[in-house]
């Protein structure tokens, strides 16, 4: 294994917090601290600046810093092509979704993925698709799965799945008698709408703008940041909200929330997402193409 010193170096460096880096490392906060002045003693120097309860980096803690970089990534080639010449696949894999794809979408693939590759342990953080995309940005995570379009072109982007959007609302809703509606109706009635940041919230924004309609003119009466929240919301019947038909099967099924079919039809992207010049180890490369055969493209 590379030099732990320098593994919980290069965290806090990124994260410019002990106490972050802790979490992150799954260690505790005097652990991480023993570890960088164990490698500022070996440099005689000091890596971080300390003051009022923050820290920066030196400008020999840079230097580390950039060194550190590229340190860790040919440790991880050099494992990846030993492993390759006996065989193995193991490791870590840091994996990132938004809410509707590592609720719904990434269980059963993950379950098969585990019976393929025992050794192969996946490490999933779940957020909306804005945190899951600056997590990549930031290399905090190896591969992300987000809904919606990718604004970053430094990144690469491999759609998996075309997934619609509906609109729900309680079996006594006004709606619920109706086979379709236009997006347009939605300023009708009061709104549950998803937190800034969401990829649903992002894609309904541009259709309503797209149709003339600005999003601001929604009777929003609350944001609400799960599927789940959401649906409890709907089959309450305080209000309408849109969101994808994959989450809703179970209340379809037992008639506590009706689907209505948009018009245009809302359909978004299911999309992994990584880096373009990051190395990845050979788990990554196995997960994503394992991912792709199991998440084919379809209507939704």
């Amino acid at each position: 294994m590379a030099d732990r010193r320098l593994q919980v170096f290069h965290t806090v460096a990124k994260l410019l917090s002990f106490t972050k880096a802790a979490d992150t490392l799954h260690m505790t906060q005097p652990a991480v601290t023993f570890q960088i002045r164990q490698l500022e003693d070996s440099f005689n120097t000091r890596l971080f600046d300390r003051t009022h309860n923050r820290i920066s980096l030196t400008g020999v803690g840079k230097k580390v810093f950039a060194y550190t970089e590229q340190i860790l990534d040919l440790y991880a080639q050099m494992d990846k092509s030993v492993r390759e010449l006996t065989g193995e696949v193991s490791g870590v894999l840091l994996l990132g979704a938004s809410t509707t794809i590592a609720e719904y979408m990434l269980p059963p693939i993950l379950g098969r993925f585990r019976e393929k590759y025992p050794s192969l342990t996946v490490r999933l953080t779940v957020g909306n698709s804005e945190t899951v995309v600056r997590q990549i940005e930031n290399n905090d995570i190896d591969l992300g799965v987000v809904e919606g379009p990718i604004s970053n072109k430094k990144l690469m982007v491999d759609v998996c799945k075309h997934d619609e959007l509906v609109l729900i609302a309680a079996p006594s809703h006004p709606l619920s008698e109706k086979d379709s509606a236009n997006i347009k109706e939605l300023l009708n009635y009061p709104y549950i709408l998803r937190e800034e940041g969401s990829g649903t919230r992002e894609v309904i924004s541009y259709e309503l703008a797209d149709a003339g309609v600005d999003p601001n003119q929604l009777d929003v009466i609350m944001e609400l940041g799960s599927p789940e929240a959401i649906k409890g919301a709907v089959e309450s019947g305080v209000g309408i909200s849109i969101l994808s038909r994959a989450s809703i099967e179970k209340e379809l099924r037992l008639s506590t929330l009706v689907a209505i079919r948009l018009k245009p039809k809302l359909q978004r992207d299911f999309s992994f997402v990584y880096q373009k010049q990051k190395f990845r180890v050979r788990g990554i490369e196995e997960l994503l193409n394992f991912a792709k055969k199991n998440c084919s493209l379809s209507d939704g």
